[in-house]
């Protein structure tokens, strides 16, 4: 690896800058973005490998392709292990992102013009659950379901309503700005009760789900979750559908040839390596440890007069109201929070009046910095630096001095692989 890097650095020093700049970035900011995580050396290892190389379109023992012996005995070991993480009768570890898998199922199990329940992307949901913009919005029929406007919480009462009334083929849960825990009985209940498919997009907490410290779908009965591989889970970027045995067929055909060509075996690789690491123990204690950090860090903003939506967290990450904290949109926020190398990302809220690049809050979340190793009292110390930059956005002196905090206090926390 250190000699191909001399070969960067020599061949094309322009990217080689751009690289070791964003290592320098990464060790001497604090990533509070909860989609976003440092993976595992090994990953790094194995995205940078020869499984680059080799194209292994089709499935282990049935590729269309000669020399499959190593990348069908990688996959079969991403599926295995995927298999005894989450508990689940099927896997499929193609899928190239989070995009890709949600797209696989719907395109799977359903018609076009079939009726999704999934939740609004202004309320927590994702771009794929069927906002209007995304090609999956226009393809099918989606419902989407909100928010209590009282405590910003999901009312269940309402999502069987909308379920009964325009009786759905599949009923999604999961998010991407949602702060609280999933009712999956509730939703199981739901589904059955007007005949529908039940999945769960659990690409933000898939981790969190295969270390034991929040609840897993499968438990509940239900049909389908999708994964994101990165975020809380630390592999590599790429997507898994897992799915009961009676839909494996459908699935596994959606994904290839219906929506993708070959896989990218490398990422697989990397895919099984963060497999292995999720069935240990010090993974386990990770997982619980990013739920504890959020936790901390929640109360702590809003002892300090933080409005956060929900009033609080119950899994890895929290949404500030930062127009009725600080006066400030979600761009000044995220922008100002930049200056000092605490990196965060603008977020709307619920039933938000500005637009989404000018939305009314930050989102935070603790999967990275728990990868760095910080506890509790350390979100004690973020939340004094948060609050102290949304109080004084324009105060260069102060902003100056935070940063230089914040450089000195990253330095004591090691960034894995880099």
């Amino acid at each position: 690896m250190t000699a191909n890097l001399d070969l960067l650095e020599k061949n094309d020093p322009s990217v080689f800058a751009a690289l070791r700049g964003e290592e320098a970035r990464q060790r001497a900011g604090i990533e509070l973005i909860p989609s976003e995580n440092y993976t595992f050396p090994e990953v790094l290892a194995a995205l940078g490998s020869v499984f680059t190389n080799k194209y292994s379109e089709g499935y282990p023992g049935r590729r269309y392709y000669g020399g499959q012996e190593y990348t069908d005995e990688i996959e079969n070991l991403a599926r295995d292990r995927a298999k005894a993480v989450f508990r689940c009768e099927h896997a499929n570890v193609q899928p190239l992102s989070g995009s890709a898998m949600n797209q696989a199922v719907y395109l799977g199990l359903l018609e076009p013009g079939d009726t999704i329940l999934a939740m609004d992307l202004s309320h927590g949901g994702h771009l794929t659950h069927g906002a209007p913009v995304s090609h999956m919005g226009k393809m099918f029929n989606f419902v989407r379901y909100v928010t209590d406007p009282s405590d910003g919480s999901i009312n269940y009462d309402q999502v069987r309503k909308d379920a009964l009334e325009h009786k759905p083929k599949l009923v999604l849960c999961g998010y991407t700005s949602y702060p609280r825990d999933i009712d999956y009985e509730k939703f199981k209940d739901i589904a059955d009760e007007v005949g529908a498919v039940s999945m769960t997009d659990a690409s933000h907490f898939g981790g969190l789900v295969a270390g034991g410290s929040m609840k897993n779908p499968f438990d509940f009965g239900f049909d389908v979750v999708t994964t994101t591989t990165h975020k809380s889970l630390r592999g590599p970027r790429g997507g898994m559908v897992l799915c009961k045995k009676s839909l494996a067929s459908k699935i596994d055909k959606s994904v290839f040839p219906g929506l993708q060509g070959g896989p990218h075996m490398n990422a697989i690789a990397a895919i099984a390596i963060t497999l292995q690491k999720a069935q240990s123990a010090e993974f386990k204690q990770y997982a619980k440890q990013v739920l504890i950090n959020s936790k901390v860090l929640a109360d702590a903003l809003m002892d300090r007069q933080a409005t956060l939506v929900t009033g609080g967290t119950e899994n890895h990450m929290m949404v500030v109201d930062t127009v009725a904290s600080f006066g400030l949109d979600g761009r000044v926020a995220e922008e100002t929070l930049d200056k000092v190398q605490i990196t965060t990302n603008k977020q709307i809220i619920p039933d938000d009046p500005n637009p989404p690049l000018r939305p009314s809050g930050i989102r935070i979340g603790t999967p990275a910095a728990t990868t760095r190793g910080m506890v509790e009292e350390d979100m004690l110390q973020l939340a004094d630096w948060i609050v102290t930059c949304l109080q004084n956005p324009e105060d260069d002196a102060a902003l100056s001095n935070i940063r230089s905090d914040v450089e000195a206090f990253c330095g004591r926390f090691q960034v894995p692989g880099i």
